[in-house]
């Protein structure tokens, strides 16, 4: 049973490739395409996505005859070459404009608002206002105004206009404003793939209107189609998707004050739960149904998008062999991810980032979450995630590190993601329009590229463990459509309690069943839920959570401190400690961790008979602490960037408790497999281990392509202090040796002290490994000997030295440490 799961592990599918975004930003050509093309191929990337890209010369235009012949060549050699290829909708984005040619099709299907213009009253009989052409009206209200952002709500009159004209008699009492909606073009646009076409240039193309679906049937009519003409005989073979990105519905630099609109959607705001009388409460407060007729509002957008945009173009994949992969405008819209048969998301900008929390708190925290979970509870094998984009720590993004690629991999692939669309390769980054245009490269142009095969094995081997396993967990969050509750999650990642969110409108669908106390749906049992604000449930989704609770199901809100009144029979508690022994006694979880450790995060999940828990460290410090779980079985630690599988003997064992010592170091992941076919021999108590560091006082000599650039160099500083180094991107060799005299019964670990930021190690003339993140230790227990040792460091720095003029700390710092480890019974 594990034999074979494990050599799947070691040597996975080329089905769990990176499959990035590869801009095409630059003059394009055939040779480039194909020399790019198998360079990624090389490096064990196995897919890309075709992203028209700014900096196309005009002379290749979006969707004209030489810029299909083009991408029909990409496709033709992937297929040659066992490749996949996912096809990207739009020129640049956001998606469903096809580069303007939806607008240039039908001037109508411009984008639109809806704009609020208020006239204050005073003692008058009829006024009269003027209407914009283009405009026209949806609503004209009489409004009570209690201050200049709120208003009466049970005041609110429905008016009439004639000829330009209304007419109302303004009360004795009270403050009165006419209110005029009016529908309008949005004046929004998208970023174009020329130059002149980007945000706030003269001929960025418009956007248009994804709320109407004869706008959109003509956007899927001049995109997909003509990729389908050109490329059918590689669909549902080489081309396995279509690619839409966070489709935004007013534009980009669209008119001020609007809010989402269109034809006829006065009928389904109104639909959704409101009045006509509702619409201020959209730009003024009217007190406590403020927030509920703002959520059906949203509601009704969301709702109209779904059937307007993306169940079209599902359908149209779906009838033509592909997938529709991608992801919304906002990260934690997991109601809209419905039609997505690979439904995803997107890192950008370091929302979501090692500092700070920001990996558990906020909005942002919840994207990875939102696609996995998506994909759980509606039966879609992959979900995924556009990453790595403008992701540079302090707003440097070309400063982003492989130490940083590690850990926002980790964040995901912990959380249940199993497709990574890494951003972005980019086909050129000859200018500052190219190299400064969403960086960084991630990919050919950095500095991590010639060892870019860990990555892509790396990236192969955690989404084959995420990939038809199933989650483990009892506990789901219930969530509305989009705003993902975060709080009660934050908590249950730092006590290593895993969950899913849970949408209610799930709990209406057919696929869910309440049986014997559980939540039943696709292959996902729970028996609590978890609510933060239940005024997100409808009157349909309490009568299921009654039936629920009724069988036995637990239902608690947490309150995070704040007290609220909970009419509705369920469970309470106000603070962390209280919601952590609530999950702690009603979660059923079958494992804990002793001691918990807050930056420990872990899944959960069963696959080809065997149980994997999966643990990866977001900290920055070594995680020690003891696996103890009820399943029991023979046990494997497989770490996946190492490519390496480690039997291992529990340091105690019962019929049902098992114990497993752990040790994460910051940056790292490991799996730990239980097969339980076989039995578990419990080990030794753990080991005494004695450590013994020794700093090395060392000369060393620096080279630049075997250039000599310093001799007997014993102190280690940054190169940028170095003249003229300042701004060097590129790799120096340190070399040096010292002496052993005896060697001892003893694992032997060269620790590098401070580098920046890549460093390959030889001892001896043997490869010692390659370390793109701190700590910088490596094991030479193999190669150490008596008397002369020789070191060689290759280290690498970062590119953003070159291109931002950052100085960043460069090169071997140190110092450098010899360490011994000798471990007894």
């Amino acid at each position: 049973m594990i034999k074979a799961l494990k050599e799947k592990f070691l040597h996975p599918d080329d089905e769990f490739t990176p499959i990035p975004f590869w801009f095409w930003n630059d003059s394009l050509n055939e040779e480039e395409i194909r020399r790019q093309i198998h360079d990624f191929r090389e490096k064990g990337v196995m897919g890309f996505v075709i992203h028209p890209r700014i900096g196309i010369p005009k002379n290749i235009e979006y969707l004209s005859d030489r810029f299909m012949q083009l991408v029909r060549f990409a496709v033709a050699e992937a297929a040659r070459l066992g490749m996949k290829v996912v096809l990207y909708d739009e020129g640049m984005y956001p998606s469903g404009s096809a580069h303007g040619l939806v607008v240039k099709k039908n001037p109508e299907y411009a984008s639109k608002g809806l704009s609020m213009t208020e006239y204050p009253l005073d003692d008058i009989d009829e006024i009269e206002f003027p209407i914009p052409n283009n405009e026209r009206i949806v609503s004209i209200l009489a409004v009570e105004k209690k201050s200049a952002d709120s208003f009466v709500y049970e005041s609110t009159k429905k008016l009439h206009a004639e000829n330009g004209k209304v007419r109302f008699k303004v009360p004795k009492d009270g403050k009165w404003s006419l209110v005029v909606f009016t529908l309008c073009f949005s004046g929004g646009t998208i970023r174009g793939i020329h130059f002149g076409e980007d945000d706030g240039e003269p001929f960025a193309p418009p956007s248009a209107d994804l709320l109407n679906p004869d706008a959109v049937a003509a956007f899927i009519e001049i995109t997909h189609e003509r990729y389908y003409q050109v490329l059918k005989e590689y669909f549902g073979n080489t081309v396995i998707a279509m690619f839409t990105d966070e489709p935004c519905i007013l534009g980009r630099n669209h008119r001020k004050g609007l809010i989402p609109w269109t034809d006829d959607f006065l009928e389904c705001f109104i639909s959704a739960g409101n009045e006509e009388t509702s619409l201020p409460a959209l730009w003024w407060e009217c007190g406590g149904k403020t927030e509920e007729i703002r959520r059906n509002y949203s509601n009704a957008v969301n709702l109209r998008l779904e059937w307007s945009y993306y169940r079209q173009i599902s359908e149209w994949c779906e009838k033509h062999g592909i997938a529709l992969t991608g992801h919304p405008e906002k990260s934690d819209e997991i109601g809209l991810l419905k039609y997505f048969h690979i439904p995803g998301q997107d890192i950008v900008w370091r929302w979501v980032a090692p500092e700070n929390n920001r990996g558990i708190e906020g909005e942002h925290s919840t994207m990875a979450k939102c696609s996995s979970d998506s994909a759980r509870h509606r039966g879609r094998r992959r979900n995924s995630n556009e990453c790595f984009g403008c992701c540079g720590p302090e707003g440097i993004h070309w400063a982003f590190s492989m130490d940083d690629m590690k850990w926002y991999m980790d964040w995901m692939f912990v959380r249940g993601v199993n497709l990574l669309y890494p951003h972005a390769f980019f086909y050129s980054i000859e200018g500052e329009r190219r190299f400064g245009e969403r960086p960084p490269d991630v990919g050919p142009n950095n500095v991590w590229w010639k060892y870019y095969n860990f990555v892509s094995d790396y990236i192969k081997r955690m989404c084959f463990i995420m990939t038809d396993s199933v989650n483990q967990t009892n506990v789901c969050i219930l969530c509305g459509s989009s705003g993902l509750p975060w709080k009660a999650a934050k908590h249950l990642y730092q006590n290593q309690m895993e969950f899913n969110y849970l949408e209610t409108e799930l709990l209406l669908s057919e696929k869910c069943k309440i049986e014997g106390g559980r939540i039943k749906i696709e292959k996902q049992e729970y028996t609590v839920a978890v609510i933060e604000e239940p005024d997100i449930l409808s009157d349909e989704v309490k009568d299921r959570l009654s039936v629920f609770i009724r069988q036995g199901g637990k239902v608690v809100v947490y309150n995070d401190g704040a007290n609220k009144d909970n009419m509705l029979g369920f469970e309470s508690v106000s603070s962390p400690e209280e919601f952590i022994e609530f999950i702690k006694e009603h979660g059923g979880y079958d494992y804990s961790f002793e001691p918990r450790h807050p930056d420990l995060r872990v899944s959960h999940v069963v696959k080809g008979g065997c149980h994997l828990y999966v643990l990866t460290n977001e900290g920055e410090n070594t995680i020690n602490t003891v696996l103890r779980t009820r399943i029991t079985g023979r046990a494997e630690l497989w770490d996946a960037w190492r490519g390496a599988v480690t039997e291992i003997d529990p340091i105690a064992c019962g019929e049902n408790d098992m114990s497993i010592e752990i040790s994460l170091p910051r940056r790292e992941s490991l799996v730990v497999c239980i097969d339980r076919s076989e039995k578990a021999v419990p080990g030794v108590k753990g080991f005494a281990r004695k450590v013994q560091k020794q700093e090395l006082q060392l000369c060393w000599s620096i080279f630049d392509n075997q250039r000599l650039i310093k001799e007997r160099e014993n102190s280690l500083v940054s190169w940028t202090e170095w003249p003229g180094m300042d701004a060097f991107t590129g790799t120096l060799i340190y070399e040096t040796s010292f002496i052993q005299s005896e060697k001892g019964n003893c694992r032997y670990l060269l620790d590098l002290g401070e580098v920046h930021e890549i460093v390959r190690l030889y001892i001896n003339g043997h490869d010692a490994g390659v370390r793109m993140w701190k700590p910088y230790v490596f094991d030479i227990t193999r190669w150490m000997k008596s008397g002369v040792n020789t070191v060689r460091a290759e280290v690498t720095n970062s590119m953003a030295n070159k291109i931002s003029g950052a100085k960043l700390k460069s090169g071997l710092i140190g110092p450098v440490c010899l360490v011994k480890v000798y471990e007894t019974n």
